[in-house]
């Protein structure tokens, strides 16, 4: 029996979803490095990457449908994640000068707790404080919290005044 169907499935597809963040990530940096279009990127993703083996390694299973949502969520809303982006960032830091690893962890993130009510915030936040912890050792993670805090609480601040509340 594989390690996957040992786990409950909840906690596998829990771990599909966290693959599918962090190959959105790469996928947004791609797009964002080489020009390539969202119908191309996602292609490529799906035959190449998601659950695939790459230089030798076997990436996890991700979610192609979340990973899909995901990506053409953020290229079709950026004009709006962007400005709700550069809200929360420090003034000394516009989002212009953000690495474009840390950009799209960033604009996946916002996507998330604006148009996916279904993943409470502070899942949100956790999972892509980790996808920065995947490419990050320095600040950058704990950005990732502050800016995805900020905008959770803003946006969904009944998700922390109800915990206040107990």
């Amino acid at each position: 029996m594989s390690e996957d169907a040992k786990q409950p499935a909840a906690t596998r597809g829990a771990n599909q979803r966290g693959a599918a963040r962090l190959a959105a990530v790469q996928a947004l940096y791609q797009m964002d490095v080489s020009g390539t279009r969202l119908p191309e990127i996602v292609a490529e993703f799906e035959l190449h990457r998601l659950g695939k083996e790459l230089e030798g390694e076997q990436l996890r299973p991700a979610d192609p449908a979340f990973f899909k949502g995901l990506v053409g969520g953020v290229v079709d809303l950026q004009r709006r994640i962007d400005p709700v982006i550069h809200q929360a960032l420090p003034p000394t830091w516009p989002l212009t000068r953000i690495d474009l690893t840390l950009r799209a962890i960033l604009r996946c993130g916002v996507f998330e707790l604006m148009e996916r009510r279904d993943v409470p915030a502070k899942v949100v936040i956790s999972e892509y404080m980790d996808v920065a912890r995947a490419f990050f050792e320095a600040d950058e993670p704990a950005l990732v919290n502050g800016v995805l805090d900020h905008v959770a609480r803003e946006r969904r601040p009944e998700e922390f005044t109800a915990v206040a509340a107990r």
